[in-house]
């Protein structure tokens, strides 16, 4: 199995964040929703400032980076 880096990590964190705040938005609250938005605006700003909250927690957890990435 290929281990697993910082930009993979972070792509599973905010994709399951999205998958679960849908399914509560649709059955418990329709403002769990705004979950998505969140995440969705995080992900832009990390973009274009190149810092990631979720970088910072995932390095305290000995997360490397990949060395080469492209």
């Amino acid at each position: 199995m290929k281990k697993m880096y910082m930009e993979k990590w972070i792509r599973i964190i905010a994709g399951s964040i999205v998958l679960i705040s849908l399914i509560l938005g649709l059955f418990v609250n329709k403002w769990w929703l705004l979950f998505n938005l969140l995440v969705g605006l995080n992900l832009i700003q990390s973009a274009l400032t190149e810092f990631c909250p979720a970088e910072i927690f995932l390095t305290k957890l000995g997360v490397k980076k990949e060395k080469n990435l492209k």
